[in-house]
């Protein structure tokens, strides 16, 4: 079955998520109001409706409600300004609580009804006497949400080893499993600080190419076989799965020698 849907994305994330229009009419652009677990909030459209198989969801469809007036996004945006503002404040009075927990960043829904309090912490943290008193000064509801590190990282920003924004800050890897087997498939040195990005976690950016490296891999001789060259014949000592290239091993009357190959200059032995 075929439902209408748009794309909307929250103010403070990157991620596409897909509502009901309930019968209204949206475009790319437009700042609508939404139904959410959590209550009300503003987000924009970011995809213009399209039909979509109801079997690919995995929750139940939330509605948009309405657009969103112009104060109403106005006053969102002064929200979110006085909510980067309290950050300072609600560190020092997690630190003067002597919580085990780094706040990472303070968000507000559109009508400064609810406060969400993100943190990590390495073990769980007892904060409801820390919520009890953000609840008294600021005088809305609390939430603390403790989040890992990538998720922390997208909070906050930064530069890669690359020197490129992260990948999670542009919402890239945020769903993909990546393994330490991705680094094996591309030949990469493992060590943790090669491989790792500004979480301590494994690079994001190890599951791109990885379905390109397992299908080279698949084409290119397994190292430590023997192949037949124009040379004669000899055991594969490396693989270059980007060239198509292979290293070749000799040993004849004592000497040791390595030659380079393509690809479609051996022959592979059958087994």
């Amino acid at each position: 079955m075929q439902i209408e849907v748009v794309g909307v994305r929250f103010r403070h994330g990157i991620t596409t998520y897909s509502f009901s229009p309930n019968g209204g009419k949206y475009k790319k652009g437009d700042k609508v109001i939404v139904e959410t677990e959590k209550g009300n909030d503003l987000v924009t459209v970011v995809e213009d409706e399209k039909l979509i198989d109801a079997s690919s969801l995995s929750d139940p469809l939330k509605n948009v409600l309405r657009k969103a007036s112009e104060e109403e996004v106005k006053k969102a945006e002064e929200f979110d300004k006085k909510a980067v503002e309290h950050l300072p404040e609600v560190r020092k009075m997690a630190k003067e609580s002597g919580l085990e927990m780094k706040v990472v960043s303070v968000e507000v829904n559109f009508d400064n009804s609810k406060m969400t309090v993100n943190f990590t912490s390495e073990g769980r943290v007892d904060f409801r006497a820390f919520a009890k008193k953000l609840a008294e000064r600021f005088k809305t509801r609390i939430e603390l949400r403790q989040i890992g590190p990538r998720d922390a990282v997208r909070n906050m920003g930064g530069l890669g080893p690359c020197g490129k924004e992260c990948c999670c800050s542009q919402g890239f890897g945020l769903s993909d499993h990546i393994s330490i087997k991705m680094a094996k498939n591309q030949n990469l040195s493992l060590n943790p600080n090669s491989i790792s990005g500004l979480c301590g976690k494994l690079l994001c950016c190890l599951a791109y190419e990885n379905e390109a490296y397992i299908q080279a891999l698949k084409e290119m001789p397994a190292i430590n076989s023997f192949v037949k060259t124009p040379d004669g014949r000899g055991k594969v000592i490396y693989n270059n799965l980007l060239k198509k290239k292979v290293n070749v091993r000799f040993e004849n009357d004592n000497m040791v020698e390595v030659k380079e190959y393509n690809l479609d200059e051996i022959e592979f032995e059958k087994k």
